[in-house]
Parts: structure tokens; C-alpha cells; sequence
């Protein structure tokens, strides 16, 4: 599946004023970096944005309960942290910032992966 490239242009061109927005393509899609912090996803033309327990209640009180799965091979399916990003976040580049900045800090909680020790 080819990642959305207008989709990751939009968000990059409404978050310029908090920072640099750069892409890794895995998983059929792309995660998305704010200067070095996973903060989103987009996979299938949508954006996923990173939630943690501390921001989980406002998606929810919001009513945004849509998370991201994954479906493997052996037809297991595991629920990703990732809320859908909500429609007007597609077209209002300040919306976009407000939900954005919840995946931001909950990016900057996350505990750092240690760097694999070299062989």
C-alpha cells in the first residue's frame, strides 16, 4: 500500500510552526516524527494519532475511541495506542495542531528503546 504522500505534505505544512515533521515508511504506511518524536501514523489515507494512558480520557471524552489495529498473517490482531485523527484535522491546520500535540507529548512520555548492544 503506497503511503498517502498529500496526507503527510498536509500535516507537515500545518505542524511547521512547532517543529519538523519527518517520515518512516514501515508497515504498509509511514510513522511520523515531530523533531524526533513518533507523535502519528498514516496507513489507508488516514491519520492515527499516538495516545498514551495519561491522554486516553480526552480522546475518549471527545468521543474519538477508534484505535489503530494491525492484523497478522496468522490472524492475530493487535490494537495499537493510535487514535484516529478527527475529521477536521484534515482540513484545519489549527485543529490539527491541537490533537497532534496530544501524540507529541505523548511521544515525549514514552520510555526511550535502549540502542541495541553491537555483536
Amino acid at each position: 500500500m503506497a503511503v498517502d504522500e498529500g496526507l503527510v505534505a498536509w500535516v507537515t505544512e500545518a505542524m511547521e510552526p512547532l517543529g519538523t515533521v519527518t517520515m518512516r515508511r514501515m508497515m504498509g504506511g509511514a510513522v511520523l516524527y515531530l523533531d524526533g518524536s513518533v507523535f502519528a501514523l498514516v496507513h489507508d489515507g488516514e491519520l492515527w494519532i499516538k495516545a498514551d494512558a495519561e491522554s486516553n480520557t480526552i480522546w475518549d471524552d471527545a468521543g474519538h475511541r477508534d484505535r489503530f489495529t494491525v492484523s497478522f498473517k496468522d490472524g492475530t490482531v493487535d490494537q495499537m495506542n493510535y487514535r484516529r485523527a478527527p475529521s477536521d484535522a484534515y482540513d484545519d491546520a489549527d485543529a490539527l495542531r491541537e490533537w497532534a500535540g496530544l501524540g507529541v507529548a505523548a511521544g515525549l512520555r514514552a520510555p526511550k528503546k535502549k540502542p541495541k548492544k553491537k555483536a
